[in-house]
C-alpha cells in the first residue's frame, strides 16, 4: 500500500468544523433532544418535509456534507442494500446536525460509489446494510487510499454473528491483519457532545412495533448486545466504526413517523450517538 501525504488534513478536519469542539455544544447540553427537536420531523419525499439552508459560498470545500457510499451486494434486497433508509436518512441528519450545532454542513448528501475519486474530498462517511457487501479489488485499493489518508468510514444497520462475520471478511482485505476493537462504554467517542451512559441501540421501526429490541430475523442473534467496533491505524486513530446490532440510521429516517418511537430512540440514542460520531471523527 503507498501511502502518500494525507490529501485530508486533520487542519482542514477542523477548518471544516468551523469551530473548536467547545463551540459544538449544543444549545441545552446534557439534556435530550426532545426541546431542540419538536416537532419531529415528517417523513420526507424528496425534500419534503425536511427545510433546506443557505450555506457559505465562500467556503464550499470547507463544509460537512454526508456522504454514503454506494456499494456491491451478493445479495440485494433492502435488509442488504447501499441504500438503507435512504435518502430520509442523510437529509434528516443533515438537517438537525445544522440545526443543533454550529458547523457548516451541507443541506443534501452525496451517494458515490467507492472508487470515486471524489470520496478523498470528503472526511466522512456512512455505509448502511453491508452484511452482504462485496469487495472487489477497485473498491478496496480506494477504500485503503481513503482511510490512510484521514477518512473515516461509520457502518450501521446490520445484525447478526453471520453479517458480522460477512462484513469483517471483507473489511479485512482493506486493513489486513487490523482486528476491530469493541470500544468500552468510557471511550471518549459516547462522550463528545451527548455524555451517554450506556451503548445505544435502536432497532427498526418495524421490529419495534412487534415489540421487538433487536432484529432475530438476521440469523444467529446469540449475543444480541450493541457492540461499536473500531478499526485503528499503528497511531490509534479510529479509521473505521461498525456499530454492530443496531440500526441507528432508522432513528434518523422514521423521526415524524411515531411519536413514541422517536422519543425513545431518535431523540434519546439516535441523534446523540451520531452527533458523537461525527464531532470525533471530525477531530481526531
Amino acid at each position: 500500500m503507498n501511502l502518500q501525504n494525507p490529501v485530508i488534513s486533520p487542519t482542514r478536519l477542523k477548518a471544516m468544523l468551523g469551530i473548536s469542539l467547545v463551540g459544538c455544544v449544543l444549545s441545552v447540553f446534557g439534556q435530550m433532544l426532545g426541546d431542540e427537536l419538536n416537532p419531529p420531523l415528517r417523513r420526507p419525499v424528496g425534500r419534503e418535509g425536511v427545510p433546506s439552508w443557505e450555506t457559505r459560498s465562500d467556503f464550499p470545500a470547507e463544509r460537512f456534507t454526508f456522504v454514503r457510499l454506494r456499494y456491491r451486494s451478493t445479495q440485494n434486497n433492502f435488509r442488504t442494500h447501499w441504500s438503507g433508509d435512504y435518502p430520509d436518512a442523510d437529509l434528516n441528519f443533515s438537517y438537525r446536525l445544522q440545526q443543533l450545532t454550529s458547523m457548516e454542513v451541507s443541506p443534501d448528501g452525496l451517494v458515490l460509489d467507492i472508487t470515486d475519486e471524489q470520496l478523498l474530498d470528503y472526511p466522512f462517511a456512512f455505509m448502511s446494510s453491508p452484511g452482504k457487501m462485496y469487495l472487489g479489488s477497485a473498491e478496496v485499493e480506494s477504500l485503503q487510499r481513503y482511510l490512510t489518508n484521514g477518512g473515516f468510514l461509520m457502518v450501521d444497520d446490520f445484525w447478526g454473528r453471520e453479517y458480522l462475520e460477512n462484513v469483517t471478511a471483507e473489511l479485512s482485505k482493506v486493513l489486513p491483519g487490523v482486528v476491530p476493537v469493541d470500544l468500552p462504554l468510557s471511550h471518549p467517542i459516547f462522550h463528545m457532545v451527548y455524555d451517554l451512559q450506556e451503548k445505544p441501540q435502536v432497532p427498526s421501526i418495524n421490529a419495534w412495533s412487534q415489540g421487538l429490541n433487536i432484529e432475530p430475523w438476521h440469523g444467529d442473534m446469540s449475543d444480541p448486545k450493541p457492540h461499536f467496533l473500531a478499526y485503528h491505524d499503528e497511531s490509534g486513530r479510529i479509521l473505521i466504526l461498525l456499530c454492530h446490532n443496531n440500526d441507528l440510521a432508522d432513528g434518523w429516517e422514521r423521526e415524524g413517523e411515531n411519536k413514541e418511537y422517536y422519543q425513545q430512540f431518535s431523540e434519546r440514542w439516535s441523534y446523540p450517538i451520531g452527533f458523537n460520531i461525527v464531532v470525533y471523527a471530525m477531530t481526531h
